[in-house]
């Protein structure tokens, strides 16, 4: 069996090999060619999968290690009977923490205490869920916005998108849909941005298309916005580079880029491809998982606490100023190049490990401290 893999899929050569032969290839050059007389396609977000690729092919399973699938023709794939799996909430985790991270820095900044800060979440799937409760640990008022559940079940806790308006913070977490009563294309649009409560902060993590950079930029320059935070970018990897000089943190589509969610992703289609093809599978998530690099930390809590503790102990795991920076070197880059640089971020991105790798020696396990770190999701011993 021969598998077409994207090279940017964490050990993907070394796992799938118990079941066939496997070639990486970077996503962006996973083309009909490439593809001609594979059995299996694995792919990340970048490539995207349906008719023009697959016509010629005689790909029978096609694999995503991401959340999101609006990159796959799922109907055409079902037309011509080719199985295909996605990983749900593996980098769910991830993704969460980044906003985590996001929130703590942008308070530093703006010496705002997040305690009894509104925050708004949009999309409360597998990431805003845990945003949600992460956002709850350090004390923030959630508003919650999903029309999909609420129709589902019936909650009065998924509010209309008008009732979030005047939060604090607003982030999203929906996934990219072009129609029906849900679409998101340009759900950040210069409507909403007018709507919101002045000095709002804004983070997006989903995707790029749901906000409109046009409407963003402008509600960077006339105020509205006190601050804002961008990891997905419209017409990616060619970003707005302008936008990138505008927003206070800006990275590289990364946000769900642990290794521990890169790897579970992994697995995930790697069992489903076994399942698929009646193979025995070989290989879990801890087949692959490194001890990680910051296993245990001690804190004495009665000589640090309060929220710059909380990010000094966060960016011992994941500074999110160091992919910011990172980032912003494309400016010096030529126009030409910049898509490449954009890219070659997400193919060497550092190993990042997630916060329950980490287990947290406090002296006093009931203070303040203690109990958000834990809520964050640190081991507290």
């Amino acid at each position: 069996m021969k598998i077409i893999a994207d090279e940017n899929i964490p050990l993907v050569a070394e796992c799938f090999s118990s079941i066939g032969k496997v070639e990486v290839v970077p996503g962006r050059e996973i083309t009909p060619g490439v593809i001609a007389d594979a059995d299996v396609l694995l792919v990340r977000s970048i490539t995207p999968v349906g008719a023009d690729l697959l016509a010629s092919s005689k790909v029978r399973f096609v694999g995503t290690a991401t959340i999101g699938f609006d990159h796959i023709d799922i109907e055409y794939l079902s037309r011509n009977n080719i199985g295909f799996a996605s990983a749900p909430g593996s980098n769910a985790n991830s993704a969460a923490e980044y906003v985590i991270a996001a929130l703590l820095n942008i308070a530093k900044r703006h010496s705002i205490d997040l305690e009894g800060k509104s925050i708004s979440i949009i999309g409360v799937g597998n990431v805003g869920g845990r945003v949600a409760k992460k956002a709850s640990a350090l004390g923030m008022k959630l508003f919650l916005n999903d029309p999909p559940l609420q129709r589902q079940t019936g909650d009065s806790k998924y509010l209309p998108i008008e009732e979030l308006f005047n939060c604090d913070f607003i982030t999203l977490h929906t996934p990219l849909t072009f129609e029906g009563q849900d679409k998101t294309f340009h759900l950040a649009d210069e409507k909403f941005f007018r709507s919101l409560k002045k000095g709002c902060i804004f983070i997006n993590a989903s995707r790029g298309g749901v906000v409109d950079s046009i409407a963003l930029k402008k509600a960077i320059r006339t105020g509205r916005l006190q601050a804002s935070v961008l990891d997905v970018w419209e017409n990616e990897p060619n970003i707005d580079v302008e936008l990138l000089e505008m927003v206070d943190i800006g990275t590289p589509h990364i946000a769900g880029y642990s290794l521990d969610g890169k790897i579970a992703g992994m697995i995930m289609i790697y069992k489903a491809t076994c399942e698929y093809f009646e193979l025995d599978v070989k290989y879990d998530i801890d087949s692959f998982l490194p001890v990680p690099a910051i296993p245990e930390l001690k804190i004495n809590t009665q000589s640090v606490s309060g929220q710059d503790a909380l990010l000094k102990v966060v960016e011992k795991i994941y500074d999110i100023k160091a992919d910011d920076v990172r980032l912003r070197r494309m400016l010096e880059e030529s126009v030409k190049e910049r898509g490449k640089y954009f890219d070659s971020l997400r193919r060497n991105y550092p190993v990042r490990r997630e916060f329950q790798n980490t287990r947290i020696i406090v002296e006093d396990k009931n203070s303040s401290l203690a109990g958000k770190l834990k809520g964050i999701g640190f081991l507290l011993l």
